[in-house]
């Protein structure tokens, strides 16, 4: 008797014989019919998905005829190869060796280096615009991961030879894997922190080839999955990408978005490989694609049904060429150990159209205008007139890191920091300005070409409405608008051919009480508690018992800081779930810290200026350090004045464990103070009259003169600490070979990078 588990023979044979029949069908579709086929063939994977130039091969290679047993022909090995490029008549082949652009002939000849070896600078990601110039990735504006301490890369364009390379996208955190869409616009990936989960912020953006129009495409606000990678637009109009997992290589299932029905969500998702896949996605977890199997990177389009991609063989992380198509077939083309991927048909693709430059090459302001406020998708409640103000917010970049972190304590996910720089949120931030919202709901408005700036509607008291939490840029020059606040972009939107504010001149702006500087707590809000709560709130005082507002400084924060977020006395976002919020979802018209001071908490009246410095304070989400640097990088979270051997010290005399890296006792509120260091509430347990006692004070004594000889970034007198003095002269450097290349470009002259052999 046949065992249950085997099948017949007969059946094996006729599956087998299926499954040839299967394979000669789909490698006789004419859209196979392909001399060529360029691959990268090497080990497949350097960083994540987010995090510099991503694939690391070794080998650009043709396949010829394109199958398994196919002949190979090598046209370049190296070290490092990065994603490449054809060009529009198939004979030029662009790829990066992770540092610089490189271009070779399709036949293997001619190599020749495009731009400039200029580390620690990576150039990657690089793609042919229509007119014959390059638009590429890199880093050479230096900054950092906000979450943590990884590189990250904006898109820039440069002349074909590498002359003139400036920067055409500018948002604080990553700007890559851009492709040319049919009609000359380029989709890209972009990852941005706005009052934002860490997770679930990477989303498919859109921008003209001089950085013009930046806008959202699909996912900007769809928390699962985390990352939206390497977008190409289909000959329908869909687009077909990878939905990938924050934290994981960058791959994951293949998906087909149709923007027509919308830009987030699971609705626009016509189909996803595996099928299962699309029920992960919305406001799950950011990294539920981690779990797609089998998983695909790396798609190019045949057409609208049939599709080139690296598909990952069984659990390893080598992939094979493959062909999928809509009807359920997949068959693998070809595969090399130790994997193959970047799979493009040698051969003429279509050119998109040029679109012509709409900026200037100066360091001037652009111009934003909103037709009307109240025209947007989450808007319900907020009445004609009730918006009196928009207030522009730059987010800042972070330009420096610490080797000491800390994990925020509010919020969802709120993600490490390297080194805090707040309680809630992962950014500094500065208001620009506030300017007016006239009668219809219209703005108009000059901004500061470079900076990363969001906007917040403001009721007549100056408190927050609503706010964008994600970010915008705006190039020299450029005139740029839009319908209303989180618009419909799908829909057809009411038009007012007749704007008020554009009637007006733009409206400059002018900072916020007085020159516009990065928010800082101890600065901008302490004062207003010194004068007005202190008295009763404060160390050993019934009301401090209740909600300490003195500003005495502990291992990382004030205590009335963390003692505001502990206590819920104010009521501020974090980085919240991806999902756009209604209005007056948080903010200081949500905080009862202000609830009370208007109903007249024991007589306290605030001028108008402390009133604005607490609200203004609380809807940009709570900032504490104005900057990134820090005077203390290799103490704890970076901040901290004692050094590790007296942070240990201290916690053993006094029972608490300091260096606990989630915490460490932060949700205890202010455990020590650097400023009266007698009151540190970790020594109430030890007898003032024991040797425990007098050596724990002696070491918070030892921080207090620290702090007064090298103060921290929340207060007077600070000074970075080397390395971010190194960060910052090597950024101001960037900056003006930026200005440069700009000039050059306005001259009609050309200007080249400066090649370079040993680290700055």
């Amino acid at each position: 008797m046949r065992s249950s588990g085997t099948p017949p023979a007969d059946l094996v044979a006729i599956k087998d014989e299926f499954d040839t029949t299967s394979a000669e069908i789909l490698l006789a579709n004419p859209l196979l019919d392909f001399d060529k086929l360029v691959v990268v063939k090497g080990n497949p994977y350097f960083q994540s998905n987010w995090d510099g130039p991503n694939h690391l091969g070794s080998d650009l290679i043709v396949v010829s005829p394109v199958h398994a047993d196919g002949k190979q022909t090598l046209l370049y090995h190296a070290g490092r190869i990065s994603d490449f490029d054809l060009n529009w008549d198939g004979r030029r082949i662009l790829f990066s060796d992770g540092n610089a652009l490189f271009e070779i002939n399709a036949d293997g000849t001619g190599l020749r280096q495009v731009s400039a070896k200029d580390p620690p600078v990576w150039h990657y990601d690089g793609c042919y615009l229509p007119n014959g110039q390059i638009l590429f990735t890199s880093t050479r504006e230096p900054k950092y991961c906000m979450c943590n301490r990884h590189i990250m890369g904006n898109l820039y364009r440069m002349e074909k030879d590498g002359a003139n390379i400036h920067q055409i996208g500018g948002n604080t955190l990553f700007e890559g894997h851009p492709n040319l869409m049919p009609d000359g616009r380029i989709l890209y990936d972009r990852w941005e922190y706005v009052d934002r989960n860490f997770g679930d912020a990477q989303g498919l953006w859109v921008v003209n080839p001089d950085g013009t129009q930046h806008g959202i495409y699909w996912g900007n606000n769809t928390g699962s999955p985390g990352a939206k990678l390497e977008g190409r637009i289909l000959p329908d109009g869909l687009c077909l990408c990878i939905f990938a997992a924050c934290h994981d290589r960058p791959w994951g299932a293949l998906a087909i978005v149709d923007r027509s029905k919308g830009v987030d969500g699971r609705a626009p998702v016509v189909r996803t490989w595996p099928a299962e896949a699309v029920k992960w996605v919305g406001d799950g977890d950011f990294d539920s694609f981690w779990r797609a199997r089998p998983r695909y990177e790396d798609p190019y389009p045949l057409s609208e049904k049939y599709f080139l991609v690296a598909r990952a063989v069984g659990n390893s992380e080598e992939t094979a060429i493959t062909l999928v198509d809509v009807f359920g077939n997949e068959l693998e083309l070809y595969r090399e150990a130790p994997g193959c991927f970047d799979p493009m048909p040698l051969g003429r693709r279509p050119r998109p159209p040029v679109i012509p430059v709409r900026r200037t090459y100066t360091d001037a302001p652009g111009k934003f205008y909103i037709q009307d406020v109240y025209v947007g998708t989450h808007m319900q409640g907020v009445n004609r007139g009730d918006v009196k103000y928009l207030r522009v917010v730059e987010s800042g970049e972070k330009r420096s890191w610490s080797p000491q972190g800390w994990i925020g304590q509010y919020g969802y996910a709120p993600g490490s920091h390297w080194p805090p720089v707040n309680w809630a949120d992962l950014g500094n931030k500065r208001v620009l300005g506030t300017v007016p919202v006239e009668s219809d709901g219209s703005a108009y408005f000059e901004c500061p070409s470079r900076g990363f700036v969001f906007f917040q509607l403001l009721d007549r008291n100056g408190r927050l409405i609503q706010t964008m939490r994600s970010g915008t840029m705006i190039q020299p020059g450029e005139l740029q608008g839009c319908i209303g606040c989180h618009e419909d972009r799908i829909k057809q939107a009411p038009v007012n051919n007749n704007p008020i504010a554009l009637l007006k001149p733009a409206h400059k702006l002018d900072g916020w009480h007085g020159a516009s500087r990065f928010f800082s707590y101890m600065r901008d809000v302490q004062p207003v508690f010194d004068r007005h709560c202190v008295k009763c709130h404060d160390f050993g005082k019934p009301a401090g018992q209740k909600l300490l507002l003195c500003g005495d400084r502990s291992m990382t924060f004030a205590a009335s800081y963390k003692a505001l977020f502990l206590k819920h006395a104010i009521n501020c976002l974090g980085t919240g779930k991806a999902p756009i919020l209604q209005p007056y979802t948080w903010g200081s018209t949500r905080s009862p810290i202000i609830e009370r001071l208007d109903k007249g908490h024991q007589g306290i009246k605030l001028a108008p200026d402390e009133m604005d410095a607490l609200v203004t304070w609380i809807d940009l989400n709570g900032p504490y350090y104005p900057t990134y640097d820090c005077a203390y990088p290799n103490n704890l979270a970076g901040r901290c004045p004692l050094d590790n051997n007296q942070v240990a010290r201290l916690g053993k005399l006094v029972g608490l464990e300091f260096r606990r890296f989630i915490g460490y006792g932060a949700n205890r509120g202010a455990l020590v103070s650097f400023d009266r260091p007698e009151l540190s509430p970790c020594l109430s347990g030890l007898p003032k009259n024991s040797t425990e006692y007098k050596e724990a004070l002696a070491i918070i004594q030892a921080g207090q003169v620290q702090l007064k000889a090298h103060p921290e970034a929340d207060r007077e007198g600070f000074v970075p600490a080397a390395n971010a003095l190194n960060r910052e002269k090597f950024y101001e450097e960037r900056r003006q070979i930026e200005l440069k290349n700009r000039q050059a470009i306005l001259k009609g002259e050309k200007v080249y990078d400066e090649q370079r052999k040993q680290n700055p």
